[in-house]
């Protein structure tokens, strides 16, 4: 049974989506404090790999600066075929996101890691499978009206209208939206974090 502390838990994301999810498992951070970092792949850096990488440094930068703190750091990343889909700049790109994602299967990569005060670290990696049906201009404008896109890997938010286009998910529903929740429970639980 591992020691148990209670303890200040800091977010290393400005995300409010994980913060929501979080708060909905009542788990309350005491401070939000993204993690300023460079997020650009590495040179043939896998998807897998980057999720991992970029949760991970989060979490560390965060830490580094938050001495006997558990931090929560996580990396959300879309992937259709062997293509990385970032956040779209505008929506033209959103656009070509959307038109990649139409009628086809992408997989989406949840990084999260822990760090303990102690500096112990613990870390998973969640991979989940979501199908949209095929997506007609109509409802890529439509799409594109509601501003959804902005600041979401892949240009969707499955928890909002892009929800309608979603035909099939395996794997956790959580981990789309932005954290896999059960997978970081079980960390903050294992790592002895008592929230």
């Amino acid at each position: 049974m591992p020691e148990t502390h209670t303890s200040v838990l800091v977010l290393a994301s400005a995300s409010p989506r994980r913060l929501s999810l979080l708060r909905q498992v009542l788990i309350e951070p005491d401070h939000i404090l993204p993690a300023e970092i460079d997020e650009t792949p590495l040179k043939d850096e896998a998807p897998r790999a980057l999720a991992a990488r970029l949760a991970g440094v989060k979490a560390a930068h965060v830490a580094a600066a938050n001495p006997g703190a558990f931090v929560i750091g996580a990396d959300t990343i879309v992937v259709a075929g062997r293509r990385i889909l970032g956040k779209a700049e505008d929506a033209e790109a959103a656009a070509k996101f959307l038109k990649l994602l139409s009628g086809r299967r992408h997989r989406v990569l949840g990084g999260v890691c822990i760090i303990a005060p102690d500096g112990r670290r613990a870390a998973r990696l969640v991979e989940t499978s979501v199908s949209f049906q095929r997506l007609g201009q109509a409802d890529i404008d439509a799409y594109l009206a509601t501003d959804e896109w902005q600041g979401k890997a892949g240009a969707y938010a499955i928890q909002g209208y892009a929800a309608r286009f979603v035909a099939q998910l395996r794997g956790s529903y959580s981990n789309v939206v932005g954290l896999p929740i059960y997978e970081t429970v079980r960390l903050l639980q294992g790592l002895g974090y008592r929230g």
